[in-house]
């Protein structure tokens, strides 16, 4: 049985993003991406927005940013068929736990899977299990941005780890990895929302994690947090997508780093088997994605193809983008 995942990397639907919800219709947020999006069997994403009415926003330590949506929001993430979402980031608490709060419970009534966050840290911990075309995909989800946000044994919060230098994170990913496959999951997906903004290659440490985590029964490691997409690499049976990037958002652009650059990511499996990754480049525009054309589909793919390199990942060209056989 053939099962195709989609990962993307941060949506962010606050500000700006969060104004034009109230004058377009959802489906208009993904543009042409859409029915590549509606194609997968299960869309997964790291959500960076509370969606809350509640405005007071986190003062208890210095932030910048601070991102809500109105929950009519919902409807965005629900027009892309996104099935499952991390809230291990540094937004999920930008409201206080009261944004949290909303967010879990809106997730909720729209049946959308979530990991990485919650009520208390036990419910943080708590890996989720969801379905896709008959498979049993299981997801935990852990950051180490915003060490305030931590949830903590009666506080809701993040999963929050010391990634790189804490030996008590890898550890935690093999039991709730183990957890996962006891409760019938056949994919386990790692989702890290791991170090700083704007760094193109991924540090010794995180490889080695990453590494790591794939010998301890992880299949798949869904990477953001830097806003530029970053090396995959195959290891062992599956597959590290070190950075997704950004997806949707209404961010300024670095016009050397590229935010507004990224892929879809598509993961193709067979009989429970990871076979090939496909992946498509995208553009980001204002509050909107769409397939990149032209000159930039060429940079994208010629990008990716450069931070590969140092990896020895072999990439194809196809018509749509690029691909990594698994096999």
């Amino acid at each position: 049985m053939s099962v195709t995942l989609a990962f993307l990397g941060d949506v962010m639907l606050g500000r700006g993003v969060n104004d034009e919800i109230a004058k377009r219709p959802p489906e208009s947020f993904w543009g042409d991406l859409l029915p590549v999006l509606r194609s997968a069997d299960a869309v997964i994403a790291n959500l960076e927005v509370a969606l809350t009415p509640h405005r007071q926003p986190w003062w208890r330590t210095p932030k910048v940013f601070h991102f809500r949506a109105d929950p009519r929001a919902i409807e965005v993430l629900k027009a892309a068929r996104i099935r499952a979402v991390s809230l291990a980031n540094n937004h999920s608490l930008d409201f206080e736990e009261t944004g949290l709060l909303d967010t879990l419970r809106i997730l909720d009534e729209a049946g959308i899977a979530h990991a990485g966050a919650g009520r208390n840290l036990a419910e943080a911990r708590d890996p989720s299990l969801f379905e896709a075309a008959g498979l049993t995909l299981g997801m935990l989800a852990m950051t180490d941005n915003e060490p305030a946000f931590a949830a903590q044994a009666d506080r809701p919060g993040t999963q929050y780890w010391d990634i790189a230098r804490d030996p008590a994170a890898l550890a935690i990913v093999e039991e709730q990895a183990t957890s996962l496959r006891r409760r019938g999951a056949q994919i386990v997906i790692l989702s890290l929302h791991w170090g700083p903004n704007m760094v193109e290659e991924p540090p010794v440490e995180f490889q080695e994690f990453a590494h790591g985590a794939l010998d301890r029964g992880v299949d798949i490691i869904h990477g953001h947090s830097a806003h530029v997409f970053q090396a995959v690499e195959p290891y062992s049976r599956g597959l590290i997508l070190y950075d997704t990037g950004d997806f949707l958002d209404d961010y300024a652009v670095d016009p050397n780093l590229r935010n507004d650059w990224s892929f879809v990511f598509l993961v193709e499996l067979d009989a429970g088997r990871l076979r090939r990754c496909r992946m498509i480049p995208a553009r980001l525009e204002y509050a909107r994605v769409r397939r990149a054309t032209g000159s930039e589909f060429e940079a994208i793919r010629e990008r990716m193809r450069a931070r590969c390199k140092a990896f020895n990942v072999p990439l194809t060209d196809s018509d749509e983008g690029l691909v990594l056989n698994l096999e």
